[in-house]
């Protein structure tokens, strides 16, 4: 299969996720941002999904969880692990 000089906008919708989660190779990553660069429609997704991801972050660091909730979850995990 030949090598793509550009993405197109289905590709970019395709990987949206995996890039906005820096999951995707160096060679990947570089072919979104520069469809991103140009692509004002794919652009636009992107920073909405970049919004979202922001404001999950933010809420997520200001729930508070038991102290005791990491040893319960790591117990859990060990009885699975064991059945």
């Amino acid at each position: 299969m030949a090598r793509l000089d550009r993405y197109t906008c289905e590709e970019v919708f395709r990987r949206l996720d995996d890039y906005v989660d820096r999951e995707l190779g160096s060679e990947e990553m570089t072919q979104m941002q520069r469809h991103l660069e140009t692509c004002v429609v794919c652009a636009r997704e992107y920073s909405f999904e970049m919004s979202l991801v922001r404001q999950v972050r933010d809420k997520l660091q200001r729930v508070s969880a038991p102290p005791n909730l990491l040893g319960r979850i790591s117990a859990a995990l060990e009885g699975a692990a064991e059945s």
